[in-house]
């Protein structure tokens, strides 16, 4: 029973190669937008009610994939320097560590013109309704470059999830020159040691 996270900045991927991967595998996709989709139709994006119910949400579905022994992809996006999305990503994988499984980092990277481009692909906007005002998605896009949102594979900017990524398997992939498929199958043969 494994849990793969995939993680990485907005439009880097994640979706798409979470698709993927759970095409060619066992693993079952849980994208972050199953959560926050309807939670905004509901209550709008960042109100109280919506914090707290994604949240909640989020943990609920890999409490109950890991009670079920499946394999679970989850995508999100995690800011590396911020103490509590690692307290957050912590709390998420109890389960599967709980019951013996394994948890994986994929992690994808991509430069800002590239992601911006994937911005506004078909399929992205197709699964997640939030996105389609362009001008504001390419905007949200740009303004979380404040984060960090990758690894810095040089390891000279230590960040509060260095230790989360040392204890569990860890891929990072520059995916601006690869297709989602040539994504998955490297990530596959990674989880599977080929």
């Amino acid at each position: 029973m494994r849990l793969l996270l995939i993680i990485g900045p907005p439009a880097v991927g994640k979706m798409t190669v979470g698709r993927e991967i759970a095409a060619q595998s066992n693993f079952r996709l849980f994208h972050n937008h199953h959560t926050i989709e309807p939670l905004v139709e509901a209550f709008g994006y960042g109100t109280p009610p919506f914090n707290v119910l994604n949240v909640e949400f989020r943990r609920r579905v890999i409490e109950e994939a890991a009670r079920n022994d499946l394999d679970l992809i989850f995508t999100f996006v995690w800011d590396l320097r911020n103490p509590a999305d690692t307290a957050y990503v912590e709390d998420l994988v109890t389960p599967y560590e709980a019951a013996g499984g394994e948890v994986c980092v994929l992690e994808l990277a991509a430069d800002l013109k590239t992601r911006l481009v994937r911005n506004r692909g078909e399929t992205r906007l197709a699964a997640k309704p939030s996105k389609r005002n362009i001008e504001w998605s390419d905007n949200n896009v740009r303004g979380l470059e404040i984060h960090q949102l990758n690894t810095d594979p040089a390891g000279s900017t230590p960040t509060p999830a260095d230790d989360f990524l040392t204890r569990h398997r860890h891929l990072r992939l520059e995916t601006q020159h690869l297709t989602a498929a040539e994504v998955a199958r490297i990530t596959l043969n990674w989880l599977t040691g080929q």
